[in-house]
C-alpha cells in the first residue's frame, strides 16, 4: 500500500478544474411555461422541427425516464438538442425542477459554429415566443451560470437577479499567491 500512495498523490496532483470550450459557453436563456402535458408535447414538437430544419437532433427524456428522475428531484420535462448524429455537441437544454416545475428553462450554447447555433435560436425563440407569449429571458452570470428560481425577480423584460442576491453571482477573482 506504501508503494502506491505515492501513485495515488501524483495521479491526483495532475487532476484539476477543467476549462471548458468556449462552444459550451451559455449564450442565451429563457423560461417558457408549459403547465400541461398539452403545452410540452407541442412545445417538443416545435422543439424537433426546428432543430431538424438545422440539423440537428432531439433526445428528450420519457415519462418513465422522468418518473425515475423525480424520485430524486421532481421533474415534468428534459430535452436536449445535438449536434452530431452521435451527439457530438449539445446545442440547447430545456428542463423544469422542483422549484419550477412547469417552467421549462432552455439554454443555448455559443456551439462549435455559432453561426449555425445562433440560426437555430433565431429561428426557434420567435415561434416560441408565439406560442407562449410569457416566455421571459433569464440573465446569464459572467461566470456563465443562470441564477437559482428563488434569486430571481420577474420584470416586464425578463428575469433580473435579486439585488441581495447579486453578490452571490458575481465573478469571482483569482487568488494570488506569494
Amino acid at each position: 500500500m506504501l508503494r502506491v500512495a505515492p501513485i495515488l498523490l501524483l495521479v491526483c496532483a495532475a487532476c484539476g478544474v477543467v476549462e471548458q470550450p468556449k462552444s459550451a459557453d451559455t449564450v442565451a436563456a429563457y423560461e417558457v411555461p408549459l403547465p400541461t402535458a398539452s403545452d410540452k408535447r407541442h412545445f417538443l414538437a416545435l422543439l424537433t422541427e426546428k432543430a431538424e430544419a438545422a440539423g440537428f437532433h432531439v433526445d428528450a427524456a420519457t415519462n418513465d425516464e422522468l418518473r425515475v428522475a423525480s424520485e430524486v428531484s421532481p421533474q415534468t420535462f428534459s430535452a436536449t438538442v445535438w449536434r452530431g448524429k452521435d451527439d457530438d455537441e449539445p446545442i440547447a437544454s430545456a428542463m423544469d425542477f422542483q422549484d419550477r416545475l412547469g417552467r421549462v428553462w432552455i439554454s443555448f450554447s455559443r456551439g462549435q459554429d455559432p453561426v449555425q447555433s445562433s440560426q437555430f435560436r433565431a429561428s426557434l425563440m420567435p415561434a416560441i415566443q408565439d406560442g407562449w407569449p410569457e416566455t421571459a429571458s433569464l440573465p446569464i452570470m459572467p461566470n456563465g451560470s443562470i441564477p437559482l428560481a428563488s434569486d430571481l425577480v420577474r420584470t416586464p423584460n425578463g428575469y433580473v437577479v435579486d439585488p441581495l442576491a447579486a453578490k452571490t453571482y458575481e465573478a469571482r477573482r483569482s487568488i494570488e499567491r506569494p
